[in-house]
Formats: C-alpha cells, structure tokens, sequence
C-alpha cells in the first residue's frame, strides 16, 4: 500500500482491477464502476485479505474511493495509493494474526496525510516523507478537507535492511526531507517509477525489475543511513559509536579479516565493549556481518550482471574465504543452495 494502505502487500492472488497496460506499476485495486455503498466495503476485504492486513474506515463513505497500484521487485514492493476520506489502520489484531516484519516509507505526491505510529502524529505533505513500520500498529489518516492524496510507498523486509531494529525504530513517523539531498533523491525515483511506461517490448524484463528492486533497497538504505548520520550530533555516546559501528560494517563487508576483533579494534574499544553494545540489537556482531554478506551475495545470484560469474567468486567477493561455508550458511538462511537462485544459468563452469 502506499501510505497506509501500503501497509499490506498490495499484491493480492486475485487482482481486483484490471491491470494498467504500458505501466511500471500495475492496477491491483479501484473502486471504478462500484457503486457508493461497495466501495468501502470492497476496499477494506482488500486490505484484510493481503498478507498482512489493515482495516479501512471513512467518517463520510459517500464521498470514499481509492486506487492502488503495485509492482514487485524480488523481495520489495513499491506502490501507489490514491484515496479519499479514509483511515487506514493497522491494529494489535492483525499484528498478531501477520506481521512479515517490513519497513516501508511513504510520501505523498499530492494532497496531505496524518501518520500516526510508536505515539507520533505527523502531518505528511508533498516534499516530506516518513517510515513506517508493520509491527508496530499506526494509522493513515486522509482528511476529507483536503481532497484526495496520492502517495508512493517502498516496502521492504527489515531483513535485507543494513541498520537493525533500534535504529530504524527511531525513525518511525519521524519527517524526513523529500525535497533535498538523499530523500530527494529517493522520491524522485519512486515518483518516476510510477510515472514511467513500460518498456519498447512491452514490459520490463525481470532482469529489470531486480535491477530496480536493487536500486530502491539501495537508496532505501541510503535515506536511513543519512538520517542517522545527522542524528549523531544529539545521539549519546554509545548509539553514536553503534551507528559508526554498523556503518563500518556496511562498508568492509568485502573484507575476509572483518570481525568483532578488526572492528573494536578500528574503533578503538575493547572486544567485550564491542557486544555490549549489539546487546539491545536484534542479532549479534557476527551474525550482523553474515546476514548482511548474504543478502549482498543473494542480490548478486539473481542480478543477471553476475550471470557468468562463478558462485565461489560471488561468495569471495562478499568475504566468505570457502565455498563450502558460504553455501552452507546461504542454505541456512533462505531455504535453497545458492545454485537454485541461478535455475537458468549453465553451472556447469561453477564447483558446486
């Protein structure tokens, strides 16, 4: 969904609409051609039935309607919500029924919206944006003043993300600027993905689309990391020196010395520091630096750039120093051998 409604995957088995021909992002909802009492109602069975769902309510149902549209790149969904006189809600509820744990930023495109989430109110107009997460409830609010908002949404799993769960925590329903430096940058790119055709045959091909996936999760990543590098001014030592941390690790990912050990000693503190201060994170030191090598091999595996570059090359490249290692924890994490990423290209050339 996009601002709020964005909140669900808005990529439901069964399309509501038809799809938009000629277009990044396709239709997967409209209220068109229904009649003024079904269009909430339709709207809201949209929401609750996507993956993890939100409710939608209206103070003035007469003068509801919404259109969404979505696309999917690899793990991440950018999307598009037009709508009128809504709430759209994310409650305890339905965190407990689903949540798959994705952060997402919105911004609006055209009118003004209200988010509310982790006990922030923030009013959201065009030039701003914000992030929200699904694990926390929060609310979208389209006041009926205003007129119609239209906002852009990219959703993507706090997995593949570089800073854990406390940092962007931080950031929920915080503003961040749209209209210069990174989060220009950012919204400019998702207003251009929802305004761009489809390609001269007809549609992207799915290199191209894991291609844009990559770039979202990139700028996405680009947009935090910029945010928390101007919070350190006021942040307390040891959330400072965590930020430098993480960003350390972000940018030495390639090298097979990075460790607990090379990393307090850059920082100058000691080892036992060093995992004081991933206590309060999601994962520690080491598996910080795993995950975050894994997910970049994956990116690799299905970008079809790399499609003649041998396996143990990609592993190497993210500072795994055996094969055997690599294909081991890369089985544990997603499910599948590193192989099975890469079904239509010959491994015949690759020790697997």
């Amino acid at each position: 969904m996009t601002s709020s409604a964005a909140s669900a995957g808005l990529l439901p088995q069964k399309p509501t609409a038809a799809p938009t021909a000629g277009a990044v992002l396709e239709t997967v909802f409209s209220t068109d051609g229904l009649s003024t009492q079904e269009r909430l109602m339709h709207f809201d069975a949209f929401l609750t039935d996507s993956n993890h769902g939100s409710r939608v309510l209206s103070r003035r149902p007469e003068l509801f309607a919404a259109h969404v549209r979505a696309v999917q790149l690899g793990s991440i969904e950018v999307s598009e919500l037009t709508a009128a006189n809504a709430t759209v809600a994310r409650t305890p509820a339905l965190i407990r029924a689903s949540d798959p744990d994705v952060y997402a930023f919105i911004a609006p495109l055209s009118g003004r919206t209200v988010l509310s989430q982790a006990g922030r109110d923030l009013e959201l107009r065009p030039g701003w944006m914000a992030l929200r997460s699904s694990g926390r409830p929060f609310e979208v609010h389209i006041a009926p003043e205003h007129g119609p908002a239209r906002l852009i949404r990219a959703q993507v799993p706090r997995s593949l993300l570089a800073q854990q769960r406390p940092q962007l925590d931080r950031m929920l329903a915080e503003a961040v600027p749209g209209h210069g430096g990174m989060g220009s940058v950012f919204t400019q790119f998702l207003a251009g993905l929802a305004s761009a055709p489809a390609g001269p045959g007809g549609d992207y091909r799915p290199g191209d689309l894991l291609r844009l996936g990559n770039l979202t999760l990139d700028m996405f990543d680009a947009v935090v990391a910029h945010v928390l590098d101007s919070d350190r001014q006021v942040l307390p030592g040891p959330q400072g020196l965590l930020s430098r941390v993480v960003d350390h690790i972000r940018d030495h990912l390639g090298d097979p010395e990075l460790s607990p050990d090379t990393i307090a000693a850059a920082h100058h503190i000691s080892v036992s520091y060093l995992h004081r201060l991933f206590a309060s994170q999601d994962l520690t030191v080491a598996a910080t630096i795993r995950n975050q090598r894994l997910e970049r091999a994956r990116r690799d595996l299905v970008d079809p750039r790399f499609a003649d570059l041998p396996i143990h090359r990609i592993a190497a490249r993210w500072g795994f120093r055996d094969h055997a290692t690599f294909t081991r924890a890369f089985r544990a994490r997603h499910g599948v051998p590193p192989k099975a990423l890469r079904v239509d290209v010959p491994t015949d050339h690759e020790a697997l």
